[in-house]
């Protein structure tokens, strides 16, 4: 597993908190927060209900940053949360299958700050290389789900298959009814 990059962990778990604390069919429970973290490679099992709502305030602030149209907006937004993180980097090797990795809060933090930390320096690592062109917000209609584009073409517009499927299929109807 990669842990910095554009298909960090810290990018996916991202994407993966906005849409559960913030889009219409989102489910921000505490089970369904707890199983964020678990499919993310967080240390789910440290999960408590009392840092519930601290995930889902970071999912709402973090949904700015998937909206923002403008490189200059997406730097603001992520330079002023980075003053107010604090950060500490260190290298860790517990016992998992990545090895050797960087975190950037210390094992005594909580969870809900070692989560802040990771995704926020994680998407301000996939900024730096790609700008916004990676990130947004669903492009089919009706959809307020956000991604993150980890293909190797980075030219992804929709949160899922579905999403560009269903609008595709009825771009070419429309096309077929014109003719």
């Amino acid at each position: 597993m990669q842990i910095t990059g554009y298909k960090s962990h810290g990018v996916a778990a991202s994407v993966a908190l906005v849409n559960a604390a913030t889009s219409a069919d989102g489910d921000d429970s505490e089970e369904a927060l707890r199983d964020l973290l678990r499919e993310h490679g967080f240390f789910w099992h440290q999960f408590e209900p009392r840092h519930a709502e601290s995930f889902r305030e970071w999912g709402r602030t973090l949904r700015r940053f998937f909206e923002a149209t403008e490189l200059t907006t997406a730097v603001d937004l992520l330079n002023r949360l980075l003053l107010q993180i604090p950060m500490h980097p260190h290298l860790a090797d517990h016992d998992d299958p990545v090895g050797l990795h960087m975190h950037y809060a210390p094992p005594s933090a909580d969870l809900p700050h070692r989560f802040r930390a990771t995704t926020l320096m994680n998407l301000s690592e996939l900024v730096c290389k790609h700008g916004l062109s990676r990130t947004g917000v669903c492009a089919a209609e009706g959809c307020d789900r956000v991604y993150a584009d980890t293909s190797r073409a980075g030219r992804r517009r929709f949160c899922s298959e579905s999403c560009a499927n269903r609008t595709n299929v009825a771009a070419f109807r429309a096309r077929q009814r014109e003719t």
